[in-house]
């Protein structure tokens, strides 16, 4: 039996697509082994958000040429759709960016058969909603589903809409299907998501909420990928707060709390229109979880601009921040503007913004003690119990089984776990 072993890099999307594609081997009679093994084939999704992902991938692929040289390696994904002349590298047999993942196995065999290497890269004027699916997630409690695809947006910083290519949308035929799949195989919590969630249905004349009530027909939990603040106006927080299991955790996208900065960002929203957004959310789920990501560093972001991000953010009363060093990236508007910030900035102002929000994290999850929540259980504990996660995505550990949805009682917290007795 042929092995294989995946690698990927970049987001929880990319991560998506790597399982869907290793499972259309799998059912091609391929055995999945461990990445530091020994296989047959490679298959490695790459990123190009940042230079780190584009030099993570390339030294990645080299590794494996050279450690493994009689094996054939697929490179998939980001970098391979912007730039596959730079992955034409020695062990290489199949280049597939963000299209034609359902041909992997038939376009490997036609590599091998051929003894060449396919560059199966595709143009993304015309491209459609390729509709993969995983039917196997770790921990067996939460699945991931991806519903859209691509991106329209066009900030000045980020190279993803000329890499991922225009909005797509899975039908909504096509999204009660596949969360009635994950349903039957018991599946808790569905988590819906996309490159640009927020732009679910553009192209199809639907909605987000249209899909959302879907998958709330298979779903006990639903959780949500990243919103844009324009979207989380008060009518959309209303409708959302009526779909039956949607989460109480919502990512919304910040990356400056500056409106100068925002505005070279071409965020397209002010630091109030955004404060607006949280306030509606909260609206209607009063203990929500705001999370968001900052981007520091950005060309031109004073030492003032910065100082006025990390007061918006404590503002906000966010409850996790994820904090990033802006990155050059070539083919962007960002990438031409001369007032590029120096990389030691850089690395201060991140030190800074995560301390932030630690603090900030820590406050919220000290918030939760004396709620009454659900937990999905779904690790095992060291001690014993079991550990998931609360509707806000908050830790909790329990006395109980993993596997199970429980209704607990919050009753203490330590740093950012929490600590939940059963109530029956």
């Amino acid at each position: 039996m042929p092995t294989i072993a995946v690698k990927t890099l970049g987001c929880k999307v990319n991560q998506y697509d790597t399982e869907a594609m290793l499972e259309l081997f799998e059912k091609a009679g391929y055995e999945s082994v461990p990445f530091e093994a020994e296989a047959d084939v490679y298959l490695v999704n790459t990123c190009t958000v940042t230079g780190t992902g584009d030099s993570k991938s390339l030294k990645l692929i080299r590794r494996l040429n050279r450690e493994h040289p009689q094996s054939a390696i697929i490179a998939a994904g980001c970098l391979t759709q912007r730039a596959p002349e730079k992955l034409k590298l020695p062990g290489v047999r199949l280049l597939v960016g963000v299209q034609r993942r359902g041909e992997v196995v038939e376009l490997l065999k036609q590599a091998i058969r051929e003894n060449r290497l396919i560059d199966a890269t595709a143009p993304l004027e015309n491209a459609s909603f390729e509709n993969l699916s995983v039917s196997r997630h770790e921990g067996k409690t939460r699945a991931t589903m991806k519903i859209q695809e691509g991106c329209n947006r066009y900030c000045s910083y980020c190279i993803i809409p000329y890499v991922r290519g225009p909005v797509r949308s899975m039908p909504l035929c096509a999204v009660e299907k596949e969360a009635a799949r994950l349903r039957e195989n018991g599946y808790k919590e569905i988590v819906v998501t996309g490159i640009h969630l927020a732009s679910y249905g553009l192209d199809t004349g639907e909605s987000l909420l249209d899909a959302l009530k879907i998958v709330s027909g298979s779903a006990e939990r639903i959780r949500l990928g990243s919103l844009e603040p324009r979207v989380a106006n008060d009518g959309f927080a209303r409708a959302l707060s009526q779909i039956p299991g949607i989460c109480d955790q919502f990512h919304l996208s910040l990356q400056s709390g500056c409106d100068e900065t925002l505005r070279r960002m071409n965020r397209r929203y002010t630091a109030e229109e955004y404060l607006s957004a949280c306030e509606s959310l909260r609206r209607y789920f009063p203990s929500c979880a705001i999370t968001t990501d900052v981007i520091v560093g950005f060309p031109g972001e004073t030492d003032e601009a910065f100082e006025e991000s990390c007061a918006f953010v404590r503002r906000a009363r966010l409850a996790r921040l994820h904090v990033f060093p802006y990155s050059r990236r070539s083919g962007t508007v960002a990438d031409k503007l001369p007032t590029q910030v120096p990389e030691e900035v850089k690395k201060l102002r991140c030190e800074k913004l995560i301390a932030i929000g630690n603090t900030l994290e820590e406050a919220y999850v000290k918030e939760t003690v004396g709620q009454i929540r659900n937990v999905l259980l779904e690790t095992p504990a060291p001690d014993g119990s079991a550990e998931g996660h609360l509707e806000n995505y908050v830790r909790c550990r329990v006395r109980a089984q993993a596997g199970e949805i429980k209704r607990v009682r919050i009753v203490s917290a330590q740093d950012t776990l929490t600590y939940g007795e059963i109530i029956e």
